[in-house]
């Protein structure tokens, strides 16, 4: 199969006309591979294209996704972490589980006030004998650690590590209000019409999906809006129908 048909990654990057500032859009599923038809890894594929969006002084980051791999994940947020641009992260519907945690290498984490995060543990689907077993069981604990790091570092004193692991063991869903009061975003804005475009499979994964996402998940958007999504959709929205060994995320 030739490049030309390769899915589309679940992120897409592009640099400002000036070159001081570029976009990153990670938008639908977090895939182990950046193509499904090709053995690469997602975060080498993103590592490559991060170096090549050059020295610019700011990244936006703009995040709707309910997650998906684990280590890819953690792959992105320390690349960005390390990365010497100042980032801003805007939540444009939902950033769940593992994306949850991306956002939290930004310098700056915005969301509009109908947008929503989800943080939870890590789960995996796990087989094999009782040793094997017990070594997923304490892989998954270290993956929560990583996660809960994470978190602490960007809350700062507005959230303590208990109430924290009380909200990963609870899967809870937090509005932007909810989530500046426990300092898991920084500016909340006035709502947009983006919401969020999931597919119930993987609503289907979760345990406490609020009722407005799970009983309407109908796009409700202005003109602007669809013609804004279908161009990135284009380029960046990830075969949500592609699944990995590891989809819950953190």
């Amino acid at each position: 199969m030739g490049a030309n048909n390769k899915k589309n990654k679940f992120w897409n990057m592009q640099m400002s006309s000036d070159g001081k500032s570029g976009d990153i859009f990670i938008y639908g599923e977090i895939t182990k591979y950046a193509w499904e038809e090709y053995g690469e890894k997602s975060a080498k594929i993103f590592q490559e294209e991060l170096t090549q969006l050059g020295d610019v002084e700011t990244i936006n980051l703009y995040v709707n996704s309910p997650g998906g791999s684990v280590f890819e994940g953690i792959a992105i947020h320390n690349m960005l972490k390390r990365h010497n641009a100042r980032i801003i992260a805007h939540v444009d519907a939902l950033a769940a589980s593992i994306a949850s945690v991306i956002i939290m290498a930004a310098d700056e984490i915005r969301m509009p006030s109908n947008s929503m995060l989800m943080i939870h543990n890590p789960w995996t689907f796990a087989m094999g004998n009782a040793a094997e077993l017990r070594k997923q069981a304490d892989d998954l604990d270290r993956v929560a650690e990583s996660a809960i790091a994470s978190y602490l570092a960007k809350t700062g004193d507005k959230l303590t590590d208990e109430k924290l692991r009380e909200m990963l063991d609870a899967e809870t869903w937090l509005l932007a209000s909810e989530a500046l009061e426990y300092g898991l975003c920084d500016v909340v804005e006035e709502e947009n019409e983006m919401v969020a475009s999931i597919s119930e499979d993987l609503f289907d994964k979760y345990k406490n999906v609020p009722k407005q996402l799970s009983d309407n998940n109908q796009d409700q958007t202005s003109k602007e809006e669809l013609e804004l999504r279908q161009r990135i959709s284009e380029e960046a929205k990830a075969n949500l129908s592609y699944y990995e060994t590891i989809l819950g995320g953190i």
